[in-house]
């Protein structure tokens, strides 16, 4: 019987799994499905184009066919791909720029533009239609999946010359919807004109409205660099395959010091003091499981310095601002950034948080709007899951004068920016529950907070006042008739008299309230400022992790 049932052993490609498996890619509903599609060629666009050093311009079209079929369009204005990496870069799962790179990036596994190709083959039985312009040249091509194989069909249709660059896909779907929701396309659009101020996006959608995205920045982000694993973050696998792939250094000693950010000479021989029986000399690929468990051990028991946390790249306060009024134009809004954090020992991470409040927001409908980013990129989906969602669970909000947070015209963004985000599947739609980053979230939560309350108590502080002066006012011709009776004083010089004492009274507080914040540099529009003034209590929450 054991021949019998091993007749059927058989070996599989990754794109028969994800082909079995789409729902994994976040191919799972039908409005899903098509952002998720759009999600992919977009993030790919802007990643080509800004590591390109090119202002980013991003043309996205979808055409109704019919019942749940669509053709979708999307071009930019990037460096193009070359002819020898087409049709990997779209039809061969993990194959790409990013996987292997240790950078801050917004795609990071080298398979959604293959996937989307996947779901278009699957769900039409056509191929993707890429046409690529790249150093003078422009390349059409048809491209499809080997399965089995996971290798791309590549069917070329011409080569001429051109002056453009970019790289255009043009793909059909079936099993897809196009609705105007808060999952869909459109939606997805705006969230990433919010984070990316720098990126004109235009958007044609199949009723044939068109609507333009403009860059309200007109410079592109400071590029982020590639930096080595820190020792803290790794484990004793990891040690072993950097080992066997290292092909340049002899001795395990200028190995580490050649792999590993900040690995110094000088840790090399405090090493070497914890690790007495061990040859640092010998060649790092004659390393065996045993010696590179005792390193990964030796590794925690020494004091190192953080990585190079210049290595993150948030969307920025004055961007987030500019974005924030341009979108919703809100009563105030306060921006806040931390500072650079690890999490796993050795992964850089920082959280950037905006909460807007009334204005826009309110005319538009909108009550307890949370936008989650990660590097930059909307996450639609998977909230429930997600440690953005679950942090802003715990968030007091009464504390701060949100009463009813879910009821409140109020819209917060959280961004995630890290040279890897920890996301829970590979549909990248929602972030696991890492302590660190948690703990992280909430606290910018908190300063930003503190600024929306300084905002709403004085607002409400000015409300009292004109009830109070309101009331007091009608009293006065009353009082006024009433004095003149008693002390013979003309009726008109005492009202006056009166209404000079209520605004003097009343002006006075007018003025502490709307002053007293400024005088501090904390009023709502200083959102430079905001979260530097902290209560008591919240000192003590915050304290252990900014230490």
């Amino acid at each position: 019987m054991a021949d019998d049932i091993f007749k059927q052993f058989k070996e599989h490609s990754v794109a028969e799994f994800f082909k079995k498996n789409r729902q994994m890619l976040g191919f799972s509903g039908k409005v899903r499905s098509m952002t998720i599609i759009v999600h992919e060629f977009m993030t790919n666009s802007l990643d080509a184009c800004e590591e390109a050093g090119i202002l980013p311009e991003v043309f996205v079209q979808v055409e109704e066919l019919g019942e749940d079929h669509y053709r979708l369009t999307v071009k930019d204005n990037g460096p193009g791909i070359p002819k020898t990496h087409l049709g990997k870069a779209l039809g061969q799962m993990l194959a790409g720029t990013k996987f292997h790179r240790y950078i801050q990036q917004r795609g990071q596994q080298g398979i959604g533009a293959a996937a989307c190709t996947m779901f278009s083959y699957l769900t039409t039985g056509q191929p993707a239609k890429a046409i690529s312009c790249h150093k003078g040249k422009k390349l059409t091509a048809n491209i499809s999946i080997d399965f089995k194989a996971n290798k791309p069909v590549v069917q070329e249709i011409e080569e001429v010359p051109t002056e453009e660059s970019g790289l255009t896909v043009i793909s059909e779907y079936k099993d897809v919807r196009y609705e105007r929701s808060n999952y869909g396309v459109y939606e997805y659009i705006r969230r990433t004109a919010l984070a990316n101020p720098h990126c004109s996006i235009t958007l044609v959608e199949p009723n044939n409205e068109k609507t333009a995205f403009p860059r309200s920045v007109e410079a592109n982000p400071p590029r982020p660099f590639e930096i080595k694993p820190h020792p803290l973050g790794i484990g004793t696998h990891d040690l072993l395959e950097f080992a066997k792939h290292n092909k340049e250094s002899k001795r395990i000693s200028s190995f580490l010091q050649e792999t590993f950010a900040r690995m110094s000479a000088g840790k090399v021989d405090e090493l070497r003091a914890l690790l007495p029986t061990m040859d640092l000399n010998k060649n790092p690929q004659n390393m065996t499981w045993e010696e590179a468990e005792a390193m990964v051990k030796a590794f925690g028991q020494l004091r190192w310095v953080s990585p190079a946390m210049d290595s993150l790249v948030p969307i920025g306060k004055g961007q987030v601002e500019i974005s924030f009024r341009n979108i919703f134009n809100p009563d105030v809004l306060v921006v806040t950034e931390r500072t650079p954090k690890v999490y796993r020992g050795g992964i850089p991470f920082m959280i950037e948080v905006g909460i807007a409040y009334g204005g826009g927001i309110a005319a538009a409908g909108k009550k307890g709007e949370v936008m989650r980013f990660a590097n930059r990129v909307p996450l639609l989906f998977d909230s429930g899951g997600c440690a953005i969602t679950e942090t802003i669970k715990t968030m007091d909000w009464k504390r701060y004068d949100l009463r009813e947070f879910e009821d409140e015209p109020v819209a917060v963004l959280v961004n995630l920016v890290s040279v890897h985000v920890p996301y829970t599947s590979a549909g990248k739609q929602a972030i696991s529950n890492e302590e660190d980053m948690m703990d992280e979230i909430k606290f910018a939560l908190m300063e930003a907070s503190r600024g929306i309350q300084k905002y709403l108590s004085g607002k409400r502080r000015a409300n009292e006042i004109a009830t109070k002066r309101k009331v007091v006012n009608r009293y006065v011709q009353q009082l006024a008739g009433d004095l003149s009776t008693l002390s013979g004083e003309k009726k008109a010089e005492i009202e006056k008299k009166l209404l000079d004492i209520i605004e003097k009274k009343y002006g006075e507080e007018d003025e502490e309230n709307e002053g007293g914040d400024e005088k501090k540099g904390e009023g709502p529009n200083a959102n430079e400022n905001s979260g530097s003034v902290k209560k008591p209590a919240e000192k003590e929450e915050e304290g252990d992790a900014d230490e």
